[in-house]
């Protein structure tokens, strides 16, 4: 499989070899079985930053394989098997015919976080888990994922629900505004995506969304970009922002978020 032709064209040169890799080994463990391979986040949403972007990838599979089947996926693309350059891997693994129907749920096979930025986590039951991260990495997949393997990501991937999203978003940012494992650059931008989102009906990258929410709250101004400036630097290298102004940024998202929910009652 060629990293400089084809679908990979559309990734970043970076990455590319290493996406190829990992289709070929995912063709290799799960076979006929293998209906998709799209690479979603920040890659399809053509804001990768090297270095400190993690590489997100869902996997769709007719079946479902069997849990052996799993594991071995698992163990083909741990880092130490197969180094990621990017921050780290996020793989989530659905079955087919879930992943063509909305769903409020989690619903995953396999997710899958491994790199040298990444704790290692293999899971392969959503019983229990958080589901608003798949519900919205479902519908950025919808909206831009890039087919690196198999049909176009819209025919083999269905958005989610609106009050599924928004309930999704909501959770989000309930989670950000708790603040724990997450930078603060962070939880300041996908704040910004989520307002954008609620606001146009479309995923932005986080600096094009921060770049909108800037423009529009002068009382942000100052702390979205300075979330943006930090960023734009390696992880280990992150700026802090005052925890105050974070907080209050969240709570004024989360008010946005509200209202774009309540208003799909009406």
């Amino acid at each position: 499989m060629d990293a400089a032709t084809g679908p990979f064209r559309a990734v970043p040169a970076e990455v590319r070899p290493y996406l190829a890799e990992l289709v070929r080994r995912t063709r290799a463990v799960c076979g006929t079985r293998l209906t998709g391979v799209v690479a979603v986040g920040s890659l399809a949403l053509g804001d990768y930053r090297h270095g400190r972007s993690d590489v997100d990838v869902t996997v769709l599979v007719e079946g479902p394989p069997s849990a052996a089947t799993l594991r071995e996926l698992a163990d083909a693309l741990d880092h130490r098997q197969l180094p990621c350059p990017a921050a780290g891997l996020e793989l989530v693994v659905y079955p087919a015919d879930f992943a063509r129907v909305p769903s409020g749920e989690a619903g995953y096979l396999l997710d899958l976080n491994t790199g040298s930025h990444l704790p290692g986590r293999a899971a392969f039951d959503p019983a229990g888990a958080p589901s608003f991260w798949y519900v919205i990495d479902r519908s950025v997949a919808h909206q831009d994922g890039i087919a690196l393997y198999g049909p176009p990501a819209p025919e083999v991937i269905a958005t989610p629900r609106p009050k599924d999203l928004h309930a999704a978003i909501r959770a989000s940012v309930r989670e950000h505004d708790d603040g724990a494992g997450h930078l603060a650059d962070n939880r300041v931008l996908n704040g910004c995506r989520s307002v954008v989102y609620c606001r146009t009906g479309r995923w932005l990258a986080k600096r094009a969304a921060a770049g909108q929410v800037a423009a529009a709250e002068a009382d942000f101004r100052p702390l979205v970009e300075a979330a943006v400036r930090s960023f734009e630097r390696p992880r280990s290298a992150a700026l802090p922002l005052p925890g105050p102004q974070v907080r209050a940024f969240l709570t004024w998202v989360r008010a946005r978020v509200d209202e774009a929910a309540a208003a799909l009652d009406a």
